[in-house]
């Protein structure tokens, strides 16, 4: 797996505050100190890519009612190996909520590391989530699939009751900076 195409977006990527900061130069060492990053059977942590998708007008953003988690986040998954995060990204978007998207940057839009609960078929662990920013038409039908009770189009001054977690509001902030620009 080629991991120098990450590393070289991740150098080129500047952190929104303290606590992307932070974990920036952490991805950045997990992903240049383990060559099976992008496997899903690295017990301790793995890459995962998801996609913030908004509206044209960016003014609503997509999120989807995890069912295993019983919480709302945006779109995103396993690299399953796959070196390419942005494709992942695109891939998970569509799977999880069959919208047309197309990028509106190739950069890195947001960083994040979470912690994911151990269950019965593996030990907790960390994904380390690489996200881009991606767009959609909201008049295409939103279409959950079997890993989500729920999809919706949420108005990003809503997103917050949806799930307050701050790298939501991270990602919400962000698309609000955009939006006015």
């Amino acid at each position: 797996m080629h991991r120098k195409p990450l590393l070289d977006l991740l150098y080129n990527y500047e952190a929104f505050d303290d606590i992307e900061t932070e974990y920036h130069g952490r991805i950045i060492r997990f992903v240049s100190e383990h060559p099976d990053c992008f496997e899903r059977t690295l017990a301790v942590g793995h890459v995962t890519g998801s996609a913030w998708i908004v509206d044209p007008a960016r003014q609503q953003t997509v999120l989807l009612h995890h069912l295993k988690l019983d919480r709302w986040f945006q779109p995103g998954g396993h690299c399953d190996g796959d070196s390419d995060v942005q494709r992942v990204a695109f891939r998970e978007a569509n799977e999880e909520t069959n919208l047309v998207v197309k990028p509106i940057d190739r950069n890195i839009f947001d960083l994040d590391i979470h912690r994911i609960p151990g269950n019965s078929r593996e030990a907790a662990h960390l994904h380390y989530d690489v996200r881009f920013l991606l767009e959609a038409d909201p008049s295409q039908p939103l279409m959950p699939n079997s890993e989500s009770k729920a999809l919706a189009w949420v108005p990003l001054e809503k997103v917050v009751l949806y799930n307050p977690d701050a790298s939501l509001m991270r990602m919400v902030a962000k698309s609000l900076l955009i939006s006015r620009e």
